[in-house]
């Protein structure tokens, strides 16, 4: 009886685990001297995946915002840790992404800017194509949102955005 329970459990946690991943989340957290933070979803559509970023304590302006290539948020002062921009195709080039638009040649975690408002508050709702949240090809779950302190201005390979204000690792979330 042991033996078919514990097969019969296994079972549902296999089936469990094939259930497509189609919400995930990055809670952003400050690095040393800054006072970033905010939430990052991304939800799975069949145009790409849409990403809504809701962050506070930014300087006014224009801020990078870009899917780096590891997790690793260890390094709370510089988030060096977290590697350079996603880019699973070699791409080596970098292109500003406008809200809602796709650019071809990009870094697939090129995410363009945060806009900050004078209190530090910043929202932005765009469309990414290129990723999937935890697909064969180009996953995102794992991997870490940095925001910079300067504007991305498109300049090659990277953007000269400057230092890392704020990190998080995306993660799965709760489908709604």
């Amino acid at each position: 009886f042991c033996s078919l329970f514990l097969l019969g459990s296994s079972q549902r946690l296999a089936a469990a685990d094939s259930i497509p991943v189609t919400a995930a989340i990055a809670v952003i957290q400050h690095t040393a001297g800054n006072e970033t933070a905010g939430i990052v979803t991304f939800t799975a559509t069949e145009g790409g995946v849409k990403v809504v970023a809701d962050i506070t304590g930014l300087a006014p302006g224009k801020h990078g915002f870009h899917i780096h290539e590891f997790g690793d948020i260890s390094d709370s002062v510089k988030a060096m840790s977290s590697g350079g921009h996603f880019d699973p195709a070699s791409t080596h080039q970098h292109a500003l992404i406008p809200a809602n638009h796709n650019v071809a040649g990009h870094h697939a975690g090129d995410m363009g800017n945060l806009v900050a408002d004078g209190a530090g508050k910043a929202h932005l709702e765009m469309m990414l194509d290129g990723v999937t949240l935890m697909g064969p090809v180009n996953s995102i779950v794992g991997r870490a949102v940095i925001v910079h302190a300067k504007p991305d201005d498109g300049g090659q390979p990277t953007g000269n955005a400057g230092d890392r204000v704020g990190e998080g690792v995306i993660g799965i979330a709760k489908a709604k």
